[in-house]
């Protein structure tokens, strides 16, 4: 089988156009949140991510926590995943204290309380306590139990 010969123009308007195609379909988007802002959230300012950041290295240097910044911005589903030229939503307004969580329907009191530190999972934290991590989560409506943030105030039952 023999190709056809291209002439150097024809390979140049080919170069052209799939260059304009792979630069279009690559083109960066960026997601702005897609709620209307809160009242904490009408303060603040807009955060393009740079290469190596992340969230909580973000959250210190703006003076917030990395739960303000995951109710400011819905779009980060998984706090260990930023990517450089994302662009989010940095609230500085005074935060809210989070509301005491009622005890589930089987009564469980709160035994202590803990506050999540730096690189602490759910089932350390059930290590130092006695407990399993499930029951945690549970006293804490967590639902995924990879998703608990640094400062967050958990119930031990």
């Amino acid at each position: 089988m023999r190709f056809p010969a291209f002439r150097p123009r024809q390979l140049l308007l080919l170069f052209v156009l799939l260059s304009l195609f792979l630069f279009v379909g690559a083109s960066t988007t960026y997601a702005a949140p897609q709620e209307a802002p809160t009242a904490v959230q009408t303060q603040g300012y807009y955060y393009t991510v740079q290469w190596g950041d992340t969230l909580s290295q973000v959250a210190v240097r703006s003076g917030t926590t990395m739960q303000a910044i995951m109710l400011a911005n819905p779009q980060i589903v998984n706090p260990n995943l930023l990517y450089a030229g994302t662009v989010i939503f940095i609230p500085t307004g005074t935060p809210q204290p989070v509301p005491p969580i009622a005890p589930p329907s089987g009564g469980q009191q709160c035994r202590a309380y803990h506050t999540v530190l730096p690189g602490q999972y759910l089932l350390q934290i059930g290590n130092l306590y006695g407990v399993s991590p499930f029951a945690i989560a549970e006293a804490n409506q967590i639902y995924n139990l990879n998703r608990i943030f640094y400062g967050q105030v958990l119930c031990i039952p």
